[in-house]
């Protein structure tokens, strides 16, 4: 299944006889929350899911967005109106970041049909509401295993045997600057691959061929396994996207550089080369 779908389309399955699932995930990272952007005016029938509180457990040991409990996650779905049988899809404020993340979560949770609004809110030219839905209580179950999914040790060992893409900004990857987490670099062996490369200049993903070209220029065809990190385990969520629309599937490094330099005896690369 195509893992995005554009505003076009979204709009003719609203009015169908299958309307999907709307979750409105805007997220800054750093910024204000995304309920009150939400409340003033967002796509009819989308429901409102908080990237921090309910797509993520509490910062800690795991980073600073671990993966959230699976029976907290289960449930923060089916309020949301999420079935085992819904078509769901989710979007954001355009960078495709937060939306990825539900994405994902609900993909590697064993839920199958569920899209990304290609450019976000951005991209959608209908009419927007300010009322807040209450859907029907879904009977979505997660059950984890849906999405490959790495460790620390997981994504040290994929970066000398396969491909480790690091999707934060390259001076971060460089180590030039490290604007969030204690330590400046990347995971050595980790290739640099921005996920704003993704995209065009309205926030839409690049089509499937030129993404191919992309990552295969990257080394991900020749490559036995592919991983993605990033800060968080957010934007990389973006790149496992785009990944998927070039036809290559990719394990998350959920926990990311920031549970990366929570133990001071893992390495740590900086400049432009792999380490």
């Amino acid at each position: 299944m195509n893992p995005i779908i554009s505003a076009t389309e979204l709009a003719a399955e609203l009015v169908g006889p299958r309307p999907p699932v709307l979750l409105d995930v805007r997220y800054q990272l750093g910024g204000p929350p995304g309920r009150p952007a939400y409340e003033a005016g967002h796509i009819p029938g989308a429901v409102y899911v908080d990237l921090d509180s309910e797509l993520a457990a509490a910062p800690g040991p795991g980073g600073r967005h671990p993966l959230p409990d699976v029976a907290e996650f289960g449930a923060v779905m089916r309020r949301a109106g999420v079935s085992a049988t819904s078509r769901v899809v989710t979007y954001d404020g355009g960078q495709g970041w937060a939306a990825a993340r539900a994405w994902w979560l609900l993909r590697w949770a064993g839920h199958q049909d569920v899209r990304v609004l290609d450019g976000g809110l951005e991209a959608w030219r209908g009419e927007l509401s300010t009322a807040t839905p209450t859907p029907s209580v879904g009977d979505f179950t997660p059950r984890p295993g849906g999405m490959p999914l790495l460790d620390a040790d997981g994504a040290a060992e994929l970066a000398r045997t396969g491909l480790l893409l690091d999707a934060r900004a390259a001076e971060r990857y460089r180590g030039d600057v490290e604007p969030i987490d204690p330590v400046a670099g990347h995971i050595p062996g980790a290739v640099s691959a921005p996920t704003m490369e993704n995209v065009d200049g309205e926030g839409r993903f690049l089509p499937a061929e030129a993404l191919a070209a992309r990552f295969k220029n990257l080394g991900a065809a020749d490559a036995p396994r592919v991983g993605v990190y990033c800060g968080s385990g957010v934007s990389a969520a973006q790149q496992i996207v785009a990944l998927e629309i070039a036809g290559i599937q990719a394990a998350l490094y959920a926990g990311s550089w920031s549970d990366w330099v929570g133990d001071s005896s893992r390495p740590v690369a900086k400049g432009p080369d792999r380490g």
